[in-house]
């Protein structure tokens, strides 16, 4: 099928082009059983992960206390270009979301290149995630790690080849869980800070700006904390994939973009205000296990039995729960690719729960291969391809910058936008902007971050190059008698 995406009727238009059809035959439209629960709840599971619970003490590590600072200002950043997201997605509903809207503003390359490079991000991310998940999992049963990644993976498919909304309803329940626990780790940590549990005494500010001052590294360390945590918020613009889905994609979407914009800032902020309370930064850095995650070493504090173990089971969960999002998000986008003649038609079939299960077949596929290529770790191969992760947050942020600036005034004269506005145009969209070159400009001189610019940049050439090629041959073949 090569239907074209240009107008706002998006995917949803497209399906409806088949609402004839029998509902017991296969055809190529969504479901819509999507409440709004669910949509905020993948968009937390998503954005909640190991990075979280394990990857905060790099940033806090590099810049000290004002780390702070860069989770404000990236939060910042995040909720900008959400509500950027959330206009467009409000006023056009589409599974293909910022692939459908650059495709919108900028022609078939943009939307091609979006949607592609989602899913090559999102496919690396669920390999490492599992591989980290499969680990944990290997050690507590005594076996090789490949074969709870591998009961993982069936077990993942079979729940997304449920109906949408048994989908919905297992990751709501899934991602509740990592809510509770991080609330539940906000109130001991402040119990601890203020002295209120047994055997502890108010903290003051001793480790928060204490001898080594708020910012110890300079400002040298607070930008390179500002990369460290800079795409700590990705993984939330699935919100607007899934909306699609949803019973009423608009009243969706305006309470779940401005929900999990919201929740996130707090959780993150709070754990990490937390932690910088309670631990000294020299303490902090890297953590390649539960037991090294600065979860673990502030609930130690409260002498909680079994905190190790615990931290496992949250990691594992926070994982498992990210990847079964990511299934979802990287199947829904390849069926908007097929849809508009970008994928092959096969992954455009929906069954009769209007699931993409072809689409979600190729997505398992490649997660495992993903996990298989992680154990492997061809010298080069494996690095280039993280390295290229890195950087796709960044171009796909600067690509919704840039469709909103060029959609928004269309948009407004024709009377698309909804209750989701984004504020104070244009100037909040140029400064966003602004913003996301200024970190592109800090990856190019960061030695450790500039690998990521050069990996994206040739990832992001070469999809150019194929849209280019897939363009030429839909011409070709229209042009056919």
């Amino acid at each position: 099928m090569t239907t074209q995406e240009n107008g706002p009727a998006s995917d949803t238009g497209t399906s409806q082009s088949l609402a004839g059809q029998s509902a017991k035959s296969p055809g190529t439209r969504l479901g819509t059983g999507l409440k709004t629960r669910h949509l905020t709840m993948m968009g937390l599971g998503s954005a909640i992960g190991a990075g979280l619970f394990l990857g905060t003490g790099v940033g806090i590590e590099a810049a000290g206390p004002a780390i702070l600072l860069a989770y404000i200002a990236a939060g910042a950043i995040v909720v900008l270009v959400m509500e950027m997201l959330g206009e467009m997605a409000a006023a056009r509903p589409s599974s293909g979301s910022f692939s459908t809207y650059g495709k919108n503003a900028f022609g078939h390359w943009a939307g091609f290149t979006l949607g592609w490079l989602y899913w090559f991000m999102l496919i690396m991310v669920m390999g490492a995630e599992m591989t980290g998940a499969a680990a944990i999992l290997g050690a507590w049963f005594g076996v090789d790690p490949w074969i709870p990644a591998l009961i993982a993976v069936v077990f993942f498919a079979v729940v997304n080849f449920a109906r949408v909304r048994g989908f919905g309803e297992f990751e709501f329940w899934f991602a509740f869980i990592k809510v509770a626990v991080i609330i539940g780790f906000l109130i001991i940590g402040v119990g601890l800070i203020f002295g209120w549990l047994p055997g502890t005494t108010f903290v003051g500010t001793t480790n928060f700006i204490g001898d080594h001052g708020f910012m110890p590294n300079g400002w040298s360390g607070m930008a390179a904390g500002l990369l460290a945590v800079a795409f700590a918020f990705g993984g939330i613009e699935l919100v607007t994939i899934a909306a699609a889905e949803s019973e009423d994609p608009q009243s969706s979407i305006a309470t779940a973009v401005r929900a999990v914009i919201w929740r996130i800032s707090v959780f993150y902020l709070g754990a990490v205000l937390v932690i910088t309370f309670l631990v000294p930064y020299q303490q902090l850095g890297s953590a390649q296990t539960a037991a090294e995650s600065p979860f673990t070493a502030v609930l130690s504090l409260a002498n909680l039995p079994g905190v190790v173990g615990f931290m496992e089971g949250v990691i594992v969960l926070a994982l498992l729960s990210a990847f079964n999002a990511q299934i979802y998000g990287t199947s829904r986008l390849v069926h908007n690719l097929a849809v508009d003649g970008d994928a092959p038609a096969v992954f455009a079939v929906t069954n009769r729960e209007n699931v993409p299960i072809n689409a979600v077949v190729l997505s398992m596929i490649f997660a495992f291969a993903s996990v298989g290529l992680q154990y492997w770790n061809p010298e080069g191969l494996l690095t280039f391809l993280l390295n290229a992760v890195g950087g796709c947050l960044i171009v796909i942020w600067i690509m919704i910058t840039a469709s909103y600036l060029k959609l928004h005034p269309e948009l407004e004269a024709n009377g698309e936008i909804s209750t989701v506005r984004m504020w104070g145009w244009p100037w909040l969209g140029w400064a966003t902007m602004v913003a996301l070159l200024g970190l592109v400009s800090l990856m190019v001189f960061d030695a450790n971050a500039r690998s990521q610019v050069f990996a994206v940049v040739i990832v992001v050439a070469v999809l150019v190059g194929l849209s280019a090629i897939t363009n030429w041959w839909h011409r070709r073949v229209s042009s056919r008698p």
